[in-house]
């Protein structure tokens, strides 16, 4: 197999190109401004240099997409921008694997669901996005499925990592801070590490998956204040200093869901491997890597 990581710099790029070099696969990873998924004819000329290669040495070329328009309180009035990035340009991606006959990872988000569940949300459950990048984001599935029907998209959420910014450092940094911090506790969903589902979405890459949706987060579900808890104490701070809110003392533009936990039925039906649990991921990378954690 051969791989093209599209969003190569992120959170989960950077940890999909690590994986791949790690596990011996030919990688070549892609940021925006190397390549500009919005431009047909860029992903066109970007897809066939993997088609060449692939072809040259009879491996199977792959294309995984982690590439999006993440500010979700700018997409609200940053529209045309989010579905460019969101809709049109996995479309771009779709239509040239398929016509190259390439493989396509493509990862999508809880945010197409409303939030309003009160079990894990599965694959084939009604979506209904309540934000512009929520719908930006289900545009840009639908494109996807529509151009390539033996792509995957698979959905995540509340991913972190060692790279980029996200919940942990910020938590991280507020612990070295602040003498308490004030973090919801009516929104719950699932904390995803971005190395293990990088590993997760290679895995599917690699396999013979039928084509479709499906669900990949770590296991088990928490909110965000018993979430932040988990990080002041693995960092060595009293967790007593986090205390518990709602959302409505937090007003944004863009509404959260209350929940969005996946159901990762479906990845372990199709054969995958389940990813750990989250408590047990956050307690491994904070121990294996606490420099990354380290407030600037």
């Amino acid at each position: 197999m051969r791989l093209l990581v599209v969003g190569a710099h992120g959170q989960v790029g950077t940890d999909l190109v690590a994986a791949a070099g790690a596990a011996g696969l030919p990688v070549r990873g892609l940021g925006s401004r190397e390549l500009d998924i919005t431009d047909a004819a860029a992903v066109q000329a970007a897809l066939g240099y993997l088609a060449a290669g692939s072809a040259e040495t009879g491996a199977r070329g792959v294309v995984i997409n982690a590439a999006a328009y993440t500010a979700v309180d700018a997409a609200e009035t940053d529209r045309e921008a989010a579905y460019a990035v969101n809709e049109q340009g996995p479309a771009n991606l779709a239509i040239a694997a398929q016509r190259l006959g390439l493989g396509l990872v493509h990862v999508s988000t809880d945010y197409v669901f409303p939030g309003d569940g009160a079990q894990p949300y599965r694959p084939t459950d009604p979506t209904g996005p309540r934000s512009v990048y929520g719908a930006s984001k289900l545009a840009g599935e639908l494109r996807v499925l529509e151009s390539h029907p033996d792509a995957h998209v698979v959905r995540t959420a509340w991913v972190w990592g060692t790279t980029g910014n996200n919940f942990v450092k910020t938590m991280a940094k507020l612990a070295a801070t602040r003498p308490t911090v004030d973090v919801v506790d009516d929104q719950r969903g699932t904390p995803t590490l971005a190395a293990d589902l990088a590993a997760g979405l290679i895995e599917l890459a690699g396999g013979a998956v039928p084509g479709g949706v499906l669900h990949a987060t770590n296991g088990g579900e928490t909110t965000w204040f018993e979430f932040a808890r988990a990080i002041f104490a693995d960092l060595g701070h009293d967790p007593n200093r986090v205390h518990p809110t709602t959302t409505d003392k937090f007003p944004r533009p863009a509404p959260r869901p209350a929940y969005s936990v996946l159901s990762g039925e479906a990845w372990v039906n199709a054969g995958l491997t389940p990813l750990r649990g989250w408590r047990a991921a956050l307690d491994a990378t904070l121990t294996a890597h606490p420099e990354a954690f380290v407030p600037a």
